[in-house]
C-alpha cells in the first residue's frame, strides 16, 4: 500500500519490492523542505478518512441538513473525505475549539433538542465525558459536528431570525453566508477566527462598541438627570451640568470628569458631539431634547446595539465599492466611492403613515424638469375631494388629465362618478409648483419609491424629518444629478441648471446605474469612530426585539 506521507518511504521494503538500486536518500534540508510544507498546508489532515457513502447517507438520514448538504459535502471533498473533528482516535483540539466558538452565541446543548438526550454521542463530547468510541459511533460524531457547525453559522452570520424578513418590513433580500474559510480555518486549529468571519464591517465595529456600554452599566450611572429650566448654555452652573459632565464620560464623549458644575468649553465642545451622535440640532446647550438621549437606559441602547447587528447579519458582507444610502432613522443620504463616504445630505422621508420602503435597487435615470404623475392613493385621498369642491383646482395646481395618451380638459370630467380612484392620470406639469421640483432620480421599483427635489425646503431645518408620502425628498437635487452625470461631457453643471429649470421633461439614462439601498439602522459606529443612534422612527426596532429577546437570557446568545 502508497503511503499517505511519501517522503517516508520505509527503506526495508524497498529491498524486497524494488528491482532496482533505491534512490538516493533526501539530504536533511530536503527532508526539512517537504516537514514544513506539510504542516504549512491550511487544512489538517489525519489518517482517518470517511467513507462518501457515510456523509451522503447521514444527510439523507437527517432531513435538517438538507439546506447545508451541499456545503457539508463540498467540505469533504476539499479534504479528501479525511476526519475534520479527530486526530487518530481522538477528538482534536479542533473540536474543543468549535464549543469555545459556539459558547457566545449559541450553546450546543441549546442548538438541538436532541442533544441533551443520552443517546447523543454530541452530549458527551462537549461535558468532557470520556467516550468509548467505535468506527460507527466517530463517524456519527464527526458529521454532527459539521452539520452543527453549519446550523450555528446560519444563524450567526445570515441571522437569529429565520423568518421571511418580508414579514418585518425589510424587502431587501437576505444573503446567504458563505463560511467556507471560516470552516477551514476553525479546523486548521486557527486561534483567531475574526478575520474569516463573514460580516459586515459595521458589525465588529458596533460589538466592539458594547463594550463600552456595559462598562456604563457597571458604572451605576444609570439614574435620569432632571432639569426646572428650559436650557443651559455655555457659562451657566447648575448640579445638572455636573450630572450631564459625568454621564458624557461615561458613554465616551468627553476625556475627563473633573466633577465642575459650570459650563465650559470643555463641556461644551462635548455636549455637541453628543447631539451630533444622537442626530440633534448641533448647539452647544443642554435642553430636554438631549437629556432624553442621555436618558434612555443603558440595557435599553445595548438591546439597540444587538437589534442592528442582527440587521447586519442579514446584508452582504462586502458591500459595493459604489453605492448611495438612504439611512431613513437618520434622515440621511450618503454616498460611497471605493467602500468610503464622499458627501452627504439631509433628506425627508415618508411618514409613519406613508413610510419609506426598506429595500434597495439601481438608480438608472435623471429625470430634468419632471411631470409629477399623481398616485391613485392621493387622488383618492386629496385631489377628488378637491376638485369636486373648485372645477377649476386642477387649473390652479398646474395639473391636467391624460387619458388614452392624451391631454383631455379636466372639466370634461364628471368627477362626481369616482369615489375611491379614476381610470387615467393625474399629473402635474413641471415648473416652479411641482410637487418633485425640478429633477427625480429613478431606480425602477415595485413600490413606486425615488428620490426628487421639492418646492418645500423648510423641512430640511428640522430635526426629525418623516413627513413624505413615501419617497425620498433632497436637499441638494442638483448637487446629485452634477454627481451622477459627472462623466457624462454633454451634461456639465450649466446645461443640468438649465435643463431643470425648463418647461419640457428631459431624461438622462444612466451608462452605468448606481446601486441604491434604502436602509433601516438606528445605531451605527461613523467613520470618526463614535457609536451614533437614532429613534425607531417606525417601530422597526421594536418589533424586531420581539423576535429576537424571548426572555433576558438571549442578549448573551447574541452578542
Amino acid at each position: 500500500m502508497a503511503s499517505r506521507y511519501p517522503f517516508f518511504v520505509p527503506l526495508a521494503s524497498c529491498f524486497v519490492a524494488c528491482s532496482e538500486p533505491p534512490p538516493p536518500a533526501p539530504t536533511i534540508a530536503e527532508q526539512a523542505q517537504e516537514i514544513e510544507a506539510v504542516f504549512e498546508t491550511p487544512v489538517e489532515y489525519t489518517t482517518r478518512h470517511l467513507d462518501s457513502s457515510a456523509v451522503f447517507g447521514f444527510i439523507s438520514a437527517h432531513p435538517d441538513t438538507k439546506a447545508d448538504s451541499a456545503a457539508i459535502v463540498a467540505f469533504y471533498q476539499r479534504r479528501a473525505y479525511q476526519y475534520a473533528w479527530f486526530v487518530n482516535d481522538s477528538l482534536s483540539m479542533a473540536a474543543r475549539n468549535f464549543f469555545d466558538f459556539a459558547a457566545p452565541s449559541d450553546s450546543m446543548m441549546a442548538m438541538d433538542s436532541t442533544s441533551t438526550d443520552s443517546r447523543d454521542p454530541l452530549a458527551f463530547v462537549f461535558s468532557g465525558d470520556s467516550m468509548q468510541w467505535t468506527d460507527s459511533l466517530r463517524a456519527v460524531t464527526e458529521l454532527q459536528l459539521t452539520a452543527r457547525f453549519f446550523r450555528l453559522a446560519d444563524k450567526r452570520y445570515s441571522g437569529f431570525v429565520q423568518r421571511d424578513l418580508r414579514e418585518l418590513d425589510w424587502y431587501i433580500p437576505r444573503r446567504k453566508k458563505n463560511v467556507d474559510q471560516l470552516l477551514d480555518s476553525l479546523v486548521a486549529g486557527t486561534m483567531d477566527l475574526a478575520p474569516f468571519e463573514p460580516l459586515h464591517p459595521q458589525y465588529a465595529l458596533l460589538k466592539e462598541r458594547l463594550k463600552q456600554l456595559h462598562a456604563w452599566e457597571a458604572s451605576g450611572d444609570t439614574v435620569s438627570i432632571r432639569m426646572d429650566v428650559k436650557r443651559l448654555r455655555a457659562g451657566d452652573s447648575s448640579a445638572v451640568i455636573a450630572r450631564v459632565r459625568t454621564r458624557l464620560f461615561r458613554i465616551g464623549d468627553i476625556a475627563q470628569d473633573n466633577g465642575s458644575a459650570r459650563f465650559d468649553s470643555t463641556l461644551a465642545i462635548a455636549v455637541q458631539q453628543t447631539r451630533a451622535r444622537f442626530g440633534l440640532t448641533v448647539d452647544p446647550v443642554i435642553d430636554p431634547p438631549l437629556l432624553s438621549a442621555l436618558n434612555r437606559s443603558v440595557g435599553e441602547r445595548i438591546r439597540q446595539v444587538l437589534v442592528n447587528m442582527e440587521r447586519l447579519r442579514w446584508v452582504n458582507a462586502d458591500p459595493p465599492e459604489d453605492f448611495i444610502l438612504v439611512n431613513i432613522p437618520e434622515y440621511r443620504m450618503h454616498v460611497y466611492e471605493a467602500g468610503k463616504i464622499t458627501w452627504s445630505m439631509d433628506v425627508v422621508v415618508g411618514a409613519t403613515a406613508t413610510r419609506t420602503v426598506v429595500f434597495g435597487g439601481d438608480l438608472s435615470m435623471v429625470v430634468m424638469a419632471p411631470y409629477w404623475n399623481i398616485p391613485q392613493s392621493i387622488i383618492r385621498s386629496e385631489i377628488l375631494p378637491a376638485v369636486k369642491k373648485n372645477s377649476g383646482y386642477l387649473d390652479r395646481k398646474r395639473m391636467e388629465v391624460v387619458r388614452g395618451g392624451e391631454v383631455v380638459p379636466a372639466r370634461s370630467i364628471d368627477w362626481s362618478k369616482y369615489n375611491t380612484g379614476v381610470p387615467f392620470v393625474i399629473r402635474q406639469k413641471p415648473g416652479a409648483q411641482n410637487a418633485l421640483g425640478q429633477v427625480k432620480f429613478l431606480f425602477p421599483n415595485e413600490h413606486s419609491i425615488y428620490f426628487h427635489d421639492t418646492p418645500s425646503k423648510s423641512g430640511f431645518v428640522k430635526e426629525k424629518r418623516a413627513f413624505s408620502h413615501g419617497c425620498i425628498r433632497l436637499s441638494e437635487p442638483a448637487r446629485l444629478a452634477e454627481y451622477l452625470l459627472r462623466n457624462d461631457t454633454t451634461w456639465n453643471a450649466a446645461a443640468i441648471k438649465k435643463a431643470m429649470n425648463g418647461d419640457k421633461e428631459i431624461i438622462v439614462k444612466l451608462a452605468t446605474p448606481v446601486p441604491v439601498v434604502l436602509g433601516y439602522f438606528t445605531a451605527w459606529v461613523d467613520e470618526e469612530g463614535r457609536l451614533n443612534f437614532r429613534d425607531d422612527v417606525y417601530g422597526h426596532d421594536q418589533r424586531l426585539a420581539a423576535e429576537l429577546f424571548v426572555d433576558q437570557g438571549d442578549l448573551a446568545s447574541l452578542q
